[in-house]
Protein backbone atom coordinates (compact mmCIF):
# COMPACT_ATOMS: atom_id res chain seq x y z
CA UNK A 1 0.00 0.00 0.00
CA UNK A 2 1.18 3.53 -0.80
CA UNK A 3 0.97 5.91 2.17
CA UNK A 4 1.02 9.72 2.03
CA UNK A 5 0.35 12.59 4.44
CA UNK A 6 -1.79 15.74 4.33
CA UNK A 7 -0.81 18.49 6.76
CA UNK A 8 -2.79 21.45 8.17
CA UNK A 9 0.16 23.38 9.71
CA UNK A 10 -1.41 23.61 13.19
CA UNK A 11 -0.22 26.58 15.26
CA UNK A 12 1.37 25.45 18.56
CA UNK A 13 0.11 26.85 21.86
CA UNK A 14 1.45 30.38 22.30
CA UNK A 15 3.21 30.03 18.96
CA UNK A 16 3.13 31.68 15.56
CA UNK A 17 2.64 30.69 11.93
CA UNK A 18 6.44 30.65 11.62
CA UNK A 19 6.65 27.87 14.21
CA UNK A 20 3.74 26.06 12.59
CA UNK A 21 5.56 26.00 9.26
CA UNK A 22 8.80 24.87 10.91
CA UNK A 23 6.89 21.91 12.35
CA UNK A 24 5.35 21.17 8.94
CA UNK A 25 8.81 21.11 7.36
CA UNK A 26 9.96 18.69 10.06
CA UNK A 27 7.00 16.42 9.35
CA UNK A 28 7.68 16.51 5.61
CA UNK A 29 11.35 15.64 6.07
CA UNK A 30 10.40 12.89 8.52
CA UNK A 31 7.84 11.51 6.03
CA UNK A 32 10.47 11.46 3.28
CA UNK A 33 12.89 9.55 5.52
CA UNK A 34 10.17 7.04 6.43
CA UNK A 35 9.24 6.31 2.81
CA UNK A 36 5.90 8.11 2.45
CA UNK A 37 5.06 8.87 -1.18
CA UNK A 38 3.46 12.32 -0.99
CA UNK A 39 3.17 15.23 1.42
CA UNK A 40 0.25 17.57 0.75
CA UNK A 41 -0.71 20.79 2.51
CA UNK A 42 -4.27 21.98 2.93
CA UNK A 43 -5.95 25.33 2.27
CA UNK A 44 -7.93 26.82 5.15
CA UNK A 45 -9.06 30.43 5.55
CA UNK A 46 -10.90 30.14 8.85
CA UNK A 47 -9.41 29.21 12.24
CA UNK A 48 -6.10 30.93 11.42
CA UNK A 49 -5.38 31.06 15.16
CA UNK A 50 -4.97 27.29 14.98
CA UNK A 51 -4.32 26.37 11.31
CA UNK A 52 -1.66 28.31 9.38
CA UNK A 53 -2.00 26.57 6.01
CA UNK A 54 -3.88 29.27 4.11
CA UNK A 55 -1.71 29.31 0.98
CA UNK A 56 -0.54 25.83 -0.07
CA UNK A 57 1.14 27.03 -3.25
CA UNK A 58 3.62 29.09 -1.19
CA UNK A 59 4.23 26.36 1.35
CA UNK A 60 4.73 23.74 -1.39
CA UNK A 61 7.68 25.71 -2.81
CA UNK A 62 9.30 25.87 0.63
CA UNK A 63 8.71 22.17 1.30
CA UNK A 64 10.13 21.19 -2.08
CA UNK A 65 13.29 23.15 -1.27
CA UNK A 66 13.59 21.46 2.14
CA UNK A 67 13.13 17.90 0.79
CA UNK A 68 14.66 16.01 -2.10
CA UNK A 69 12.46 13.18 -3.35
CA UNK A 70 8.97 13.07 -1.81
CA UNK A 71 6.15 14.46 -3.97
CA UNK A 72 4.64 17.65 -2.53
CA UNK A 73 1.28 19.13 -3.40
CA UNK A 74 -2.01 20.72 -2.45
CA UNK A 75 -4.70 19.03 -0.51
CA UNK A 76 -6.46 21.10 -1.80
CA UNK A 77 -6.49 24.34 -3.80
CA UNK A 78 -10.03 25.71 -3.38
CA UNK A 79 -10.65 26.37 -7.05
CA UNK A 80 -14.01 28.05 -6.47
CA UNK A 81 -12.05 31.13 -5.35
CA UNK A 82 -9.49 31.36 -8.17
CA UNK A 83 -8.75 31.69 -11.87
CA UNK A 84 -7.79 28.35 -13.48
CA UNK A 85 -5.08 30.06 -15.53
CA UNK A 86 -3.45 31.58 -12.45
CA UNK A 87 -3.56 28.25 -10.62
CA UNK A 88 -1.98 26.55 -13.65
CA UNK A 89 0.73 29.22 -13.84
CA UNK A 90 1.50 28.77 -10.16
CA UNK A 91 1.78 25.00 -10.38
CA UNK A 92 3.78 25.25 -13.59
CA UNK A 93 6.36 27.33 -11.73
CA UNK A 94 6.35 24.84 -8.86
CA UNK A 95 7.03 22.08 -11.39
CA UNK A 96 9.93 24.10 -12.79
CA UNK A 97 11.36 24.44 -9.26
CA UNK A 98 10.90 20.74 -8.43
CA UNK A 99 10.45 18.72 -11.66
CA UNK A 100 8.55 15.48 -11.29
CA UNK A 101 7.56 16.13 -7.66
CA UNK A 102 4.47 18.37 -7.80
CA UNK A 103 0.82 17.37 -7.27
CA UNK A 104 -1.95 19.83 -8.09
CA UNK A 105 -4.91 18.82 -5.94
CA UNK A 106 -8.09 20.71 -6.87
CA UNK A 107 -11.29 20.95 -4.87
CA UNK A 108 -13.83 23.44 -3.58
CA UNK A 109 -15.27 24.51 -0.24
CA UNK A 110 -17.08 27.38 1.37
CA UNK A 111 -16.43 28.58 4.88
CA UNK A 112 -16.93 31.77 6.81
CA UNK A 113 -19.02 34.15 4.64
CA UNK A 114 -16.58 36.97 5.39
CA UNK A 115 -13.50 35.08 4.20
CA UNK A 116 -15.43 33.73 1.19
CA UNK A 117 -16.39 37.28 0.21
CA UNK A 118 -12.85 38.56 0.75
CA UNK A 119 -11.49 35.84 -1.57
CA UNK A 120 -13.97 36.61 -4.34
CA UNK A 121 -12.21 38.63 -7.07
CA UNK A 122 -15.36 40.08 -8.64
CA UNK A 123 -17.82 41.24 -6.01
CA UNK A 124 -20.18 42.84 -8.50
CA UNK A 125 -21.86 39.54 -9.34
CA UNK A 126 -22.73 36.30 -7.66
CA UNK A 127 -20.23 33.53 -8.24
CA UNK A 128 -21.44 30.52 -10.24
CA UNK A 129 -21.60 27.28 -8.30
CA UNK A 130 -22.03 24.94 -11.27
CA UNK A 131 -18.71 25.54 -13.04
CA UNK A 132 -16.42 23.36 -10.88
CA UNK A 133 -15.81 20.67 -13.50
CA UNK A 134 -15.23 23.35 -16.13
CA UNK A 135 -12.62 25.08 -13.96
CA UNK A 136 -10.81 21.82 -13.15
CA UNK A 137 -10.65 20.88 -16.82
CA UNK A 138 -9.45 24.36 -17.76
CA UNK A 139 -6.66 24.21 -15.16
CA UNK A 140 -5.52 20.82 -16.47
CA UNK A 141 -5.71 22.03 -20.09
CA UNK A 142 -3.41 24.97 -19.31
CA UNK A 143 -0.88 22.62 -17.70
CA UNK A 144 -1.07 19.93 -20.40
CA UNK A 145 -1.40 22.10 -23.53
CA UNK A 146 -4.87 20.66 -23.95
CA UNK A 147 -6.70 23.46 -25.76
CA UNK A 148 -7.53 22.89 -29.44
CA UNK A 149 -5.89 25.22 -31.94
CA UNK A 150 -9.07 27.27 -32.44
CA UNK A 151 -9.54 27.90 -28.69
CA UNK A 152 -8.83 31.43 -27.47
CA UNK A 153 -6.50 30.04 -24.77
CA UNK A 154 -4.40 27.91 -27.14
CA UNK A 155 -1.87 30.72 -27.53
CA UNK A 156 -1.24 30.89 -23.78
CA UNK A 157 1.75 29.09 -22.33
CA UNK A 158 2.70 28.08 -18.81
CA UNK A 159 6.28 28.19 -17.53
CA UNK A 160 7.27 24.74 -16.31
CA UNK A 161 10.09 22.19 -16.38
CA UNK A 162 8.97 20.60 -19.69
CA UNK A 163 10.51 17.36 -18.40
CA UNK A 164 7.42 16.62 -16.33
CA UNK A 165 3.96 17.99 -15.65
CA UNK A 166 2.24 18.34 -12.26
CA UNK A 167 -0.13 15.47 -11.48
CA UNK A 168 -3.68 16.81 -11.34
CA UNK A 169 -5.95 15.30 -8.68
CA UNK A 170 -9.61 15.97 -8.02
CA UNK A 171 -10.35 16.04 -4.29
CA UNK A 172 -13.81 15.69 -2.80
CA UNK A 173 -16.12 13.96 -0.37
CA UNK A 174 -19.15 13.04 -2.48
CA UNK A 175 -20.15 10.94 -5.48
CA UNK A 176 -20.56 14.18 -7.48
CA UNK A 177 -16.85 15.00 -7.15
CA UNK A 178 -16.07 11.39 -8.06
CA UNK A 179 -18.17 11.73 -11.22
CA UNK A 180 -16.26 14.88 -12.20
CA UNK A 181 -12.91 13.12 -11.72
CA UNK A 182 -14.07 10.12 -13.74
CA UNK A 183 -15.56 12.08 -16.63
CA UNK A 184 -12.45 14.28 -16.89
CA UNK A 185 -10.12 11.28 -16.66
CA UNK A 186 -8.20 12.58 -13.63
CA UNK A 187 -6.92 10.93 -10.45
CA UNK A 188 -9.33 11.11 -7.50
CA UNK A 189 -8.86 11.41 -3.73
CA UNK A 190 -11.84 11.02 -1.39
CA UNK A 191 -11.78 12.70 2.06
CA UNK A 192 -13.36 10.15 4.38
CA UNK A 193 -12.54 12.32 7.42
CA UNK A 194 -15.13 14.79 6.11
CA UNK A 195 -17.90 12.42 4.97
CA UNK A 196 -17.03 8.74 5.40
CA UNK A 197 -20.50 7.45 4.52
CA UNK A 198 -20.43 7.71 0.71
CA UNK A 199 -16.77 6.68 0.28
CA UNK A 200 -17.42 3.28 -1.31
CA UNK A 201 -20.20 4.68 -3.50
CA UNK A 202 -17.96 7.54 -4.60
CA UNK A 203 -15.18 5.24 -5.78
CA UNK A 204 -17.71 3.04 -7.59
CA UNK A 205 -19.03 6.16 -9.34
CA UNK A 206 -15.49 7.22 -10.21
CA UNK A 207 -14.68 3.88 -11.84
CA UNK A 208 -18.03 3.72 -13.67
CA UNK A 209 -17.67 7.25 -15.10
CA UNK A 210 -13.96 7.07 -15.87
CA UNK A 211 -12.82 7.87 -19.39
CA UNK A 212 -9.22 8.85 -20.15
CA UNK A 213 -8.50 12.55 -20.50
CA UNK A 214 -8.70 13.77 -24.09
CA UNK A 215 -5.34 15.54 -23.75
CA UNK A 216 -3.49 13.17 -21.41
CA UNK A 217 -3.96 15.08 -18.16
CA UNK A 218 -4.63 11.96 -16.10
CA UNK A 219 -3.95 8.23 -15.85
CA UNK A 220 -4.96 5.69 -18.49
CA UNK A 221 -7.16 3.88 -15.93
CA UNK A 222 -8.83 4.93 -12.66
CA UNK A 223 -6.37 5.96 -9.98
CA UNK A 224 -7.92 6.56 -6.58
CA UNK A 225 -6.69 7.44 -3.12
CA UNK A 226 -8.49 7.40 0.23
CA UNK A 227 -7.78 10.21 2.71
CA UNK A 228 -8.37 9.13 6.31
CA UNK A 229 -7.81 10.57 9.77
CA UNK A 230 -5.56 8.01 11.46
CA UNK A 231 -4.01 7.93 14.94
CA UNK A 232 -1.44 5.23 15.57
CA UNK A 233 0.24 4.47 18.92
CA UNK A 234 1.87 1.48 20.60
CA UNK A 235 -1.48 0.09 21.80
CA UNK A 236 -5.13 0.39 20.81
CA UNK A 237 -5.92 2.04 24.16
CA UNK A 238 -3.19 4.68 23.83
CA UNK A 239 -4.18 5.43 20.25
CA UNK A 240 -7.80 5.94 21.33
CA UNK A 241 -6.64 8.27 24.12
CA UNK A 242 -4.65 10.41 21.68
CA UNK A 243 -7.61 10.43 19.27
CA UNK A 244 -9.56 12.40 21.89
CA UNK A 245 -8.17 15.67 20.49
CA UNK A 246 -9.63 14.98 17.06
CA UNK A 247 -12.96 13.82 18.51
CA UNK A 248 -13.33 16.86 20.78
CA UNK A 249 -12.43 19.30 17.99
CA UNK A 250 -15.05 17.71 15.74
CA UNK A 251 -17.73 17.98 18.44
CA UNK A 252 -16.97 21.66 18.91
CA UNK A 253 -17.50 22.27 15.20
CA UNK A 254 -20.74 20.28 15.26
CA UNK A 255 -21.99 22.48 18.09
CA UNK A 256 -21.06 25.61 16.16
CA UNK A 257 -18.32 26.66 18.57
CA UNK A 258 -16.13 28.11 15.82
CA UNK A 259 -14.90 30.92 18.06
CA UNK A 260 -13.74 28.62 20.85
CA UNK A 261 -9.96 28.45 21.43
CA UNK A 262 -8.22 25.39 20.01
CA UNK A 263 -7.81 22.27 22.13
CA UNK A 264 -4.18 22.20 23.19
CA UNK A 265 -3.80 18.95 25.14
CA UNK A 266 -5.08 15.39 25.18
CA UNK A 267 -6.17 15.83 28.79
CA UNK A 268 -8.29 18.88 27.90
CA UNK A 269 -9.90 16.90 25.08
CA UNK A 270 -10.69 13.95 27.36
CA UNK A 271 -12.24 16.28 29.91
CA UNK A 272 -14.42 17.90 27.26
CA UNK A 273 -15.53 14.50 25.95
CA UNK A 274 -16.24 13.23 29.45
CA UNK A 275 -13.87 10.30 29.07
CA UNK A 276 -11.43 8.51 26.80
CA UNK A 277 -12.87 7.44 23.42
CA UNK A 278 -13.38 3.75 22.82
CA UNK A 279 -10.93 2.01 20.46
CA UNK A 280 -12.12 1.83 16.87
CA UNK A 281 -14.46 -1.12 16.50
CA UNK A 282 -14.13 -3.75 13.80
CA UNK A 283 -15.24 -4.89 11.36
CA UNK A 284 -15.90 -1.69 9.45
CA UNK A 285 -19.02 -1.85 7.31
CA UNK A 286 -19.32 0.12 4.04
CA UNK A 287 -21.26 3.31 4.65
CA UNK A 288 -20.62 3.16 8.39
CA UNK A 289 -16.98 4.15 8.69
CA UNK A 290 -16.09 6.53 11.53
CA UNK A 291 -14.56 9.90 10.68
CA UNK A 292 -11.46 9.06 12.71
CA UNK A 293 -9.80 5.69 13.25
CA UNK A 294 -7.10 4.69 15.71
CA UNK A 295 -5.12 1.70 16.82
CA UNK A 296 -1.81 -0.01 17.34
CA UNK A 297 0.31 -0.55 14.21
CA UNK A 298 -1.29 -3.94 13.65
CA UNK A 299 -4.83 -2.64 14.22
CA UNK A 300 -4.29 0.50 12.10
CA UNK A 301 -3.00 -1.63 9.25
CA UNK A 302 -6.00 -3.97 9.46
CA UNK A 303 -8.42 -1.03 9.53
CA UNK A 304 -6.84 0.66 6.52
CA UNK A 305 -6.70 -2.62 4.62
CA UNK A 306 -10.43 -3.10 5.28
CA UNK A 307 -11.24 0.42 4.09
CA UNK A 308 -9.11 0.30 0.96
CA UNK A 309 -10.41 -3.15 0.04
CA UNK A 310 -13.99 -1.89 0.28
CA UNK A 311 -13.13 1.28 -1.66
CA UNK A 312 -11.11 -0.58 -4.28
CA UNK A 313 -7.96 1.55 -3.94
CA UNK A 314 -4.36 0.95 -2.87
CA UNK A 315 -3.35 4.45 -1.78
CA UNK A 316 -4.02 6.18 1.54
CA UNK A 317 -3.52 9.85 2.45
CA UNK A 318 -3.15 10.13 6.24
CA UNK A 319 -4.36 13.12 8.23
CA UNK A 320 -3.37 13.46 11.91
CA UNK A 321 -4.72 16.08 14.32
CA UNK A 322 -3.07 15.40 17.65
CA UNK A 323 -2.29 17.86 20.41
CA UNK A 324 1.42 17.03 20.70
CA UNK A 325 3.58 17.36 17.55
CA UNK A 326 5.79 14.56 18.82
CA UNK A 327 2.77 12.24 18.93
CA UNK A 328 2.10 13.06 15.27
CA UNK A 329 5.68 12.15 14.31
CA UNK A 330 5.45 8.92 16.28
CA UNK A 331 2.10 8.04 14.69
CA UNK A 332 3.61 8.50 11.23
CA UNK A 333 6.60 6.41 12.23
CA UNK A 334 4.50 3.52 13.55
CA UNK A 335 2.32 3.53 10.42
CA UNK A 336 5.41 3.40 8.23
CA UNK A 337 6.67 0.41 10.21
CA UNK A 338 3.29 -1.28 10.03
CA UNK A 339 3.26 -1.10 6.23
CA UNK A 340 6.99 -1.72 5.87
CA UNK A 341 7.52 1.45 3.82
Amino acid sequence: MELSIVDLAPVPEGGTATEAFENTVERAQHAEELGYSRFWVAEHHDFTDRLASTTPEVLIAHLAAKTSSIRVGSGTVLLNHYSPYKVAETFGVLDALAPGRIDCGLGRATGNPVSDYALQPDRSQRRRSDDHAEKINETAAHLYDGFPDDHQFSELDVARSREDVPEVWVLGSSPSSAAIAGELGLSYCFASFIRPGPAVEAFETYRERFQPSEFGAGPDSPEGMLAANVTCAETDAEAARLRATTEASRKRLQRGRTDAPPIRSTEEAIEELGGVPEPTERPLEPGEWPRQISGSPETARELLEEMTAQAGVERVMVQSQLADPDDVLRSHELLAEAFDL
